[in-house]
């Protein structure tokens, strides 16, 4: 999603509970905002270092974007956890593509590349407050979930699918998170690259795709390889 549609979405969400005559809604809304950025560097288990080197993975790959075609920055929306990079959003044409994903791969400590990039022309304004405001009902209900660790996930959302990054302390918390994001409306799937720290193996996709390796934060080969993907009911 191109970031200047973003920050307009991220200011209607905020904006449409008083539009409909809640500012009590946006009051909370405001707080719980607040006090979710005094505690996430806390509650995540990957510490303020790798927090930190994710940043500076993220804005390394997003300085070249600029200095090679200043439309990958404005198209492509990349969200790294512990030195894993899914890029999200919408190319115009197979070169920018590929060209955001060759940055990347080359970039210095990433350890994968997921590409969930789309070939076709940017969201429209409304279509972009609805992914954000999926992407905020989704964080939401995580938050208030005391089963799931809301800080070690990261959510992005696209055209009405749902990225996840990040890690689990167990499949069951990840089909507890997963679950979350399935019933929000609007949802049209909901696609998964989140590791599970405990050592389960990641559960099989549809079509018995299962991703290699078993997850654990210090094992490069832990992260999924391919998507797990987990359509809408």
């Amino acid at each position: 999603m191109a970031r200047s549609a973003r920050l307009f979405a991220l200011a209607l969400v905020m904006a449409l509970p008083m539009l409909l005559g809640g500012c009590v809604g946006a009051l909370v809304v405001g707080g719980l905002a607040a006090a979710g950025s005094a505690g996430y560097l806390a509650g995540q288990e990957r510490g303020v270092d790798g927090t930190a080197s994710d940043f500076a993975i993220k804005t390394g790959i997003e300085n070249t974007f600029i200095q090679t075609d200043p439309r990958l920055q404005s198209s492509v929306t990349t969200t790294v956890y512990n030195h894993r990079v899914l890029l999200t959003g919408r190319a115009p044409n197979p070169e920018l593509k590929a060209a955001a994903v060759q940055i990347a791969g080359r970039t210095q400590h990433v350890r994968a590349v997921y590409d969930e990039i789309e070939l076709a022309p940017s969201e429209g304004m409304w279509d972009s407050a609805q992914d954000t405001w999926i992407s905020t009902r989704v964080r939401s209900e995580m938050a208030f979930d005391s089963a799931i660790r809301s800080a070690n996930y990261t959510v992005d959302t696209e055209n009405g699918s749902v990225y996840l990054i990040g890690s689990a302390r167990s499949q069951a918390e990840l089909d507890r998170a997963t679950r979350i994001a399935r019933y929000v409306p609007g949802v049209k799937r909901v696609i998964s690259y989140v590791e599970i720290r405990s050592g389960e193996p990641v559960a099989a996709a549809p079509g018995g795709r299962t991703p290699a390796g078993t997850a654990a934060l210090d094992n490069p080969s832990a992260a999924p390889k391919s998507a797990i993907e987990v359509q809408k009911l």
